[in-house]
């Protein structure tokens, strides 16, 4: 626990530092120096926390590849359009691991398949946490909602009885 608050405070201390260099400079020029390394340190932090948190929850290569991706976004357009590519990378896989679920439930064999080839459970389980709101918002959005426009038939979802049905599936 002692090496994570060194590394907060190592982390804080750069970040004040950075902005009492910008404060107390001289000229608009050196202080503009500063707080262009102050946002880039940021950026950097943003994207070391993005990658930590995708080899976190199991995505090694991933995690590679999209802190490129988010390095690469990042000098293009900014934290802006690495925060937009970090929610809209959320929002896409999220929806499919969502949908797959959502089809699994309901006895989908080529979306039980699809589980049985690409997880285990411990990893289902990381995923299934990480995108639990997004599962929400699908239901909603294909099956609550057309039943409401149309008096489709709404398939039921559990959230706790997927669980335990990917268990049985994935073990």
């Amino acid at each position: 626990m002692s090496e994570y608050r060194t590394l907060a405070l190592t982390i804080i201390a750069i970040f004040i530092i950075t902005l009492l260099g910008a404060y107390f400079s001289p000229t608009f020029s050196e202080q503009k120096s500063f707080l262009e390394l102050f946002f880039f340190f940021g950026a950097l932090l943003f994207i070391f926390s993005v990658v930590a948190i995708f080899a976190t929850l199991g995505f090694e290569s991933f995690a590679l590849y999209f802190a490129f991706f988010l390095a690469f976004t990042t000098s293009l357009f900014g934290i802006e359009g690495a925060l937009l590519v970090t929610a809209l990378s959320y929002f896409l896989w999220g929806s499919i691991f969502a949908m797959e679920v959502l089809l699994c439930f309901n006895g989908s064999q080529s979306a039980k398949e699809w589980f049985m080839t690409r997880y285990t459970f411990k990893t289902f389980k990381m995923e299934y946490r990480a995108f639990y709101p997004l599962m929400g918002l699908l239901y909603v959005m294909l099956e609550v909602l057309p039943h409401l426009l149309s008096k489709e038939r709404v398939a039921r979802f559990s959230p706790s009885e997927v669980l335990k049905e990917m268990k049985n599936l994935l073990n």
